[in-house]
């Protein structure tokens, strides 16, 4: 079994689920995120969450998976300072709604005063309603955005062990590792970390507080990258205690995950609808 903790379902497929589930996905964790262009209104932002707990998790039910998510303001679109205080009163709602699991992906970007004021009110968040952190490390000057964003979860009187950093490399695994902070890695197949990387990255750190997820969205990404990294993994020697743990069992730790929802799940039947739509297109029903 596979969890991919960092996958953003609501910009894929269908065909993505049935291929998921037939690789041995069991479960996604969908973290809010931007659309690709800034949202201009906070009924955008209320109609999002209010997607990624209802219709998405209902449709990855159809297809055999367990959805969940995280709740938050992401850094690149902090910087509109009047919405996103309307989204930081906005977010303790959905924060608090079953499926729910951590607030995320919140951190920096282009690490920015107004990006500061974000992160650092979504944390006090975190800790009011009792939840981890998913933080979003910054594409650029990156090893400086992940020491500040550990710094300052630190600073909020955060445990280290209730805060997973994701979007690391080979020159911010160390410190994430070493402060205590679970270690997540993005699988893209062409920048971020590669399956091969990842490899070596396990080969190395071995498999405690390390976390694998494809981070897969409407750019080019790849929703079954957790499997196939597992799969090199094992080809390349890495013992299967440590994939395991990579590409799974540390999520349920992390996230503090109740494996009944997919060990005990309902069973799929297509003929159920959401709000009177159906993921169906004229297809004969699954029914179990």
């Amino acid at each position: 079994m596979f969890i991919d903790p960092h996958v953003h379902m609501s910009s894929r497929t269908t065909d993505d689920y049935e291929a998921m589930r037939a690789a041995g996905v069991v479960a996604v964790i969908e973290p809010a995120f931007w659309m690709g262009q800034p949202r201009t209104s906070i009924g955008s932002f209320r109609d999002y969450f209010a997607s990624l707990i209802g219709w998405e998790r209902f449709r990855a039910q159809q297809f055999g998976i367990v959805h969940l998510c995280t709740m938050g303001l992401n850094s690149k679109e902090a910087n509109d300072e009047a919405l996103a205080e309307q989204v930081l009163d906005l977010l303790p709602l959905f924060a608090a709604k079953e499926g729910v699991v951590a607030i995320g992906e919140i951190g920096f970007d282009d690490q920015t005063p107004a990006e500061d004021r974000a992160y650092r009110a979504q944390l006090e968040l975190a800790k009011e309603v009792d939840l981890p952190v998913m933080i979003h490390t910054p594409h650029r000057d990156k090893t400086r955005g992940t020491s500040r964003s550990m710094d300052i979860a630190l600073e909020h009187g955060l445990d280290p062990s209730r805060v997973i950093v994701d979007h690391n490399n080979e020159e911010t695994v160390e410190e994430v590792l070493k402060r205590g902070f679970w270690a997540a890695f993005t699988l893209y197949p062409k920048t971020k970390m590669g399956s091969e990387r990842m490899v070596e990255i396990v080969r190395r750190y071995g498999a405690e507080r390390i976390i694998c997820d494809s981070s897969a969205d409407w750019g080019v990404s790849d929703p079954l990258a957790v499997p196939k990294t597992a799969r090199l993994m094992a080809d390349r020697g890495i013992p299967a205690e440590h994939i395991h743990a990579t590409c799974y069992a540390n999520a349920v730790a992390a996230y503090h995950l109740d494996e009944r929802a997919w060990t005990d799940r309902t069973a799929i039947d297509q003929r159920t609808l959401f709000a009177g739509n159906s993921v169906l297109r004229g297809q004969s029903p699954v029914v179990e």
